[in-house]
């Protein structure tokens, strides 16, 4: 295989597949604000917070984890502030105490902590400002959960750069390289040596949560009440199952970590899960399980790269069709049945809106898995949507950059509808 492509897609699932403890929009809050904690140098006696409407909108209704069941940009940022560790990035809040959390309740109750909207920037953004000590702080945050591109500390400008920039410099890969064809051909090809330590951690970490998920009453408890009592439940459903309660988990403040995928704990379990599930059931061998989360990954991110990390499309869709082709893949299906896979379950289901982290991901991870695997069914019976059917096109890559636009800049608009909504607007 090309070996600027081989490299290039080991990058992309370096870069994608990070750990992180709870949702991602209020753990980028922590982060940022323990970061800039860590710069003031000395304990703050006030807080902004600046974030963009997607910011808002996906930290509104979502447990912050290692909070003791707490809502909210203050919090997420005062438990940054007070007990983050900026050196572990987007799990900083795992060594959070009952001290910790017994403060932030008497500071949300003060104004030590301002939350703001910030208009026309990213859509992922987050500015955290402290103050104390005649000492002051500012951390930046854009377009990627850990991506710091300005740093400020009294006056003083100490990393400046744009997200673009920022993003090179990180060596996350290019993801205009991917394509369809090209990941089959480096799933096949890569050594197992370099996508075992990216993917195992995957395969523990999200597994480990679904079962908490599955074990106790978290949120709406999807995933239990899915399986209800099904003494023989097929592998679909226990699939299904599986992925929606590690989310009932996560969305209610579960502080096991997952290992993410586009900027997403829910799209890292939804895209992971499934195909563990499948490979239990056909007894597929470790190596092909690894090789199958490989085209799992990287077809969902391949999808998002049109969409971007946050938007009014609800990315479970791209993560749950990055599952049913790795399940093809597990099966040893060709290239027309995992192409067919991705144009019949995204010219179903593709425009389910994002209103925000909350306890209805779950269901929303069944729905677009459902439909995920009623895709791949279709395409091993050699039923296809066809060419000029809405937004299909006869190749594949044209069918995803159509969807792909249609999340993007149509819906723009609902995006900024579903936030003022929320905000009471």
């Amino acid at each position: 295989m090309d070996k600027k492509i081989y490299d290039n897609h080991l990058s992309i699932l370096r870069s994608e597949l990070t750990v992180a403890l709870g949702c991602t929009e209020p753990i980028a809050i922590a982060y940022a604000a323990a970061v800039a904690r860590k710069y003031l140098g000395c304990e703050p006696s006030h807080c902004v917070v600046h974030c963009s409407g997607n910011i808002v909108k996906n930290v509104k209704g979502v447990f912050v984890p290692n909070s003791g069941g707490l809502r909210g940009i203050n919090v997420a940022a005062i438990l940054g502030v007070i007990g983050a560790n900026p050196e572990l990035e987007l799990a900083c809040l795992e060594a959070i105490t009952d001290e910790h959390r017994a403060r932030v309740k008497e500071l949300i109750k003060t104004d030590f902590c301002e939350c703001k909207l910030i208009e026309n920037v990213a859509n992922l953004y987050i500015v955290v400002e402290l103050e104390g000590e005649g000492h002051s702080s500012l951390v930046e945050i854009q377009d990627t959960h850990k991506n710091i591109t300005r740093v400020i500390r009294d006056g003083e400008t100490l990393v400046s750069k744009t997200g673009e920039e920022a993003e090179a410099l990180e060596a996350h890969g290019d993801k205009s390289l991917l394509s369809v064809r090209n990941i089959l051909e480096f799933a096949d090809a890569v050594k197992l040596a370099d996508a075992a330590p990216i993917i195992t951690p995957q395969i523990e970490l999200n597994m480990a949560i679904c079962r908490e998920g599955l074990e106790h009453p978290y949120g709406a408890e999807v995933g239990r009440i899915l399986l209800g009592d099904h003494p023989h439940p097929t592998v679909g459903l226990k699939a299904r199952a599986h992925a929606a309660a590690g989310s009932d988990a996560r969305m209610s403040g579960c502080p096991l970590p997952v290992v993410i995928n586009s900027g997403s704990g829910n799209q890292g379990i939804t895209v992971s899960v499934p195909v563990v599930i499948y490979a239990q059931d056909c007894n597929a061998d470790r190596e092909k399980l690894i090789r199958s989360l490989v085209v799992a990954n990287l077809i969902s991110v391949h999808q998002k790269k049109y969409i971007g990390s946050l938007s009014a499309y609800c990315g479970v869709i791209s993560a749950a069709c990055g599952a049913a082709c790795g399940i093809c893949y597990m099966y040893g299906y060709s290239y027309e049945v995992i192409a067919a896979t991705i144009t019949n379950t995204i010219a179903t289901i593709g425009g389910m809106v994002c209103d925000g982290a909350k306890s209805s991901c779950a269901a929303k991870i069944a729905t677009a898995l459902q439909t995920a695997l009623l895709g791949m069914k279709m395409a091993v019976h050699s039923s296809t949507f066809q060419p000029g059917e809405g937004l299909v096109e006869d190749d594949v890559e044209m069918t995803i950059s159509n969807i792909g636009r249609m999340g993007r800049v149509g819906m723009k608009e609902t995006d900024t509808e579903i936030l003022n909504i929320m905000l009471g607007n």
